[in-house]
């Protein structure tokens, strides 16, 4: 997506995020999102849940201006995101994917990707918030140890923790977790909701979540089908109305 000859100076952090009568399909006659409305105010946790190809990660790539919708508007604090240039909107966000990618180089580096001028310091307390601190301390060389290939000599739940204290360590104002918890193990899983328990407070954070235990913290739940909000609530009202959301708990395509 190119940026604007003129972009907007300056990003808004903790500003409304706006879905104005959004439609894109990556085929033209194939639409994905169709005419989606939502807000989400700042500091909300909400949690995107829904079938498979609902639509849910194109939503949050349509956030990243990834891509451009093919009708309406994605907004940051009422400004359309075409106006900001792309690398001062993507400072806005903390992204922490399903697989995050791990370069086979130190720790520290693997941390700062986002900050390169951070000092251990700062490095280590990111670290310690994410529930990373342990591992790595225990690992020869601390910061200074070798991660092999696509981080395989890290587990899962390592993996995720090191991509959090990335995220952690460039301060967004938001944060997007893409079935970050989705293979980990319960301790795993555990750790890793303690973190955004602990560390995420103030921040907007949106969570395409296929876990019961992610969805349950969250202010907010959108069910996405077809492209669009099917239901909006919080769990419990969610839970106790029938619909999709519940369809889906019962079914465990929620797990546990």
């Amino acid at each position: 997506t190119p940026d604007p000859a003129e972009p907007t100076r300056s990003v808004p952090p903790q500003a409304e995020i706006e879905f104005d009568r959004v439609s894109f399909g990556y085929e033209s006659d194939q639409p994905v999102v169709r005419n989606l409305t939502l807000r989400i105010r700042p500091g909300q946790r909400v949690a995107l849940v829904g079938p498979s190809g609902a639509g849910k990660t194109t939503i949050a790539q349509l956030l990243l201006r990834l891509y451009d919708p093919t009708a309406g508007a994605v907004k940051l604090g009422g400004v359309d995101l075409r106006r900001f240039a792309a690398a001062d909107l993507r400072r806005q966000f903390g992204v922490v994917p399903q697989d995050p990618f791990i370069f086979r180089t130190t720790v520290r580096d693997n941390v700062r990707v986002a900050r390169p001028n951070a000092d251990d310091a700062a490095i280590r307390r990111a670290c310690e918030q994410a529930n990373a601190w342990e591992f790595i301390a225990a690992m020869p060389g601390g910061l200074d140890a070798k991660i092999g290939e696509g981080g395989s000599t890290l587990s899962g739940g390592q993996r995720q923790r090191l991509a959090i204290a990335r995220a952690l360590l460039a301060d967004p104002s938001c944060f997007v977790l893409d079935e970050a918890t989705s293979a980990l193990d319960t301790l795993s899983e555990a750790l890793v909701q303690e973190v955004i328990g602990k560390n995420l407070d103030g921040r907007t954070v949106i969570f395409i979540a296929h876990r019961l235990a992610t969805v349950k913290n969250c202010d907010r739940i959108l069910v996405i089908s077809d492209g669009g909000v099917a239901q909006d609530g919080t769990f419990d009202e969610l839970v106790a109305r029938p619909g999709l959301f519940q369809d889906l708990v019962r079914g465990q395509a929620l797990r546990a």
